[in-house]
């Protein structure tokens, strides 16, 4: 029988009288004697749980206190309410900014469902989040309104400022020029040169801050939005800016050739078409050469 397996039943006193016999003839018995004389001298270290346990708590209470100081803990809560209240008022104050590039046009949906349609090249901003105290719109190009009935608000340009109350208008401001088209309702013009009501069936354009053209309208809603753009006496600058922002190209011309006036449309879906358009009726050609034209006269050539 293994030798292993006599020792442990000798250790557990379930070992026979012939099995003790064999485990004293093995020549391990002897190691096995010295490591159990040597184990009776263990003993376990003494547990007093109830005395650890009371030296513990007069640990705790040798600790010396914190002392809680309210009027620091006071500024910090100050502190923190101050920043959510910047928070909210740097959010509140956020403006809202659209940008259209060239040959883009954009819708917008203002806080009160009116709508705002943008022209190529444009940008309008307004505070989205603080509308109801706020309602003041910054235009930079053109627009076209449709407003909600009920509903006010002013759109700004470096040029002038238009009031509107339920109605449909259209704004241009660009360089120099400021074109008030209303084609419903009524909007309230001001400019450098006064303030004026403007109805529906009537169009407006201020020059350099005075009016050069008042006049009738029977359209039903501006041009642009049809993919053709509309002049009445403007310089022939204004109508090739209008020409960059609805093709990707760079119009070079004379400053003489650019003081000329036109009137009359130009269509935005073919750049041969639209630079026919403007340059037949005032004698011009032009030539092309990648995304540059050249306006000139031949005349003078």
């Amino acid at each position: 029988m293994d030798n292993n397996y006599l020792l442990h039943k000798y250790l557990n006193d379930e070992a026979s009288a012939q099995e003790i016999i064999e485990l004293k003839a093995s020549s391990e018995y002897a190691a096995y004697v010295k490591i159990a004389d040597a184990s009776m001298g263990f003993e376990v270290p003494a547990h007093d749980s109830e005395a650890n346990l009371d030296g513990i708590f007069s640990k705790i209470e040798t600790q010396p206190k914190r002392k809680i100081n309210w009027k620091i803990r006071g500024l910090k809560i100050a502190a923190l309410l101050v920043a959510l209240l910047a928070s909210y008022i740097f959010i509140n104050n956020l403006d809202t900014t659209i940008t259209t590039e060239i040959a883009q046009q954009e819708l917008i949906t203002l806080p009160n469902n009116s709508e705002v349609q943008l022209n190529a090249n444009s940008s309008l901003t307004y505070n989205k989040n603080n509308w109801k105290n706020n309602r003041s719109i910054a235009l930079d190009g053109e627009a076209y309104f449709k407003v909600t009935k009920g509903q006010s608000f002013q759109v700004t340009t470096s040029q002038g400022t238009v009031t509107v109350l339920g109605t449909e208008f259209n704004v241009f401001a660009r360089d120099n020029i400021f074109h008030i088209e209303c084609f419903e309702g009524l909007v309230e013009v001001a400019f450098k040169e006064g303030l004026l009501q403007l109805p529906a069936g009537n169009k407006i354009q201020i020059e350099n801050g005075r009016i050069s053209l008042n006049e009738t309208t029977v359209k039903l809603a501006p041009s642009w939005i049809y993919e053709e753009s509309s002049f009445s006496d403007v310089s022939l600058a204004t109508v090739l800016n209008e020409i960059e922002n609805q093709y990707d190209v760079k119009v070079i011309y004379s400053e003489e050739e650019g003081t000329r006036r036109f009137s009359g449309t130009f269509t935005h879906n073919d750049i041969d078409i639209a630079l026919k358009s403007i340059c037949t009726p005032l004698r011009l050609q032009f030539v092309k050469k990648g995304n540059e034209v050249t306006i000139y006269d031949q005349n003078s050539r």
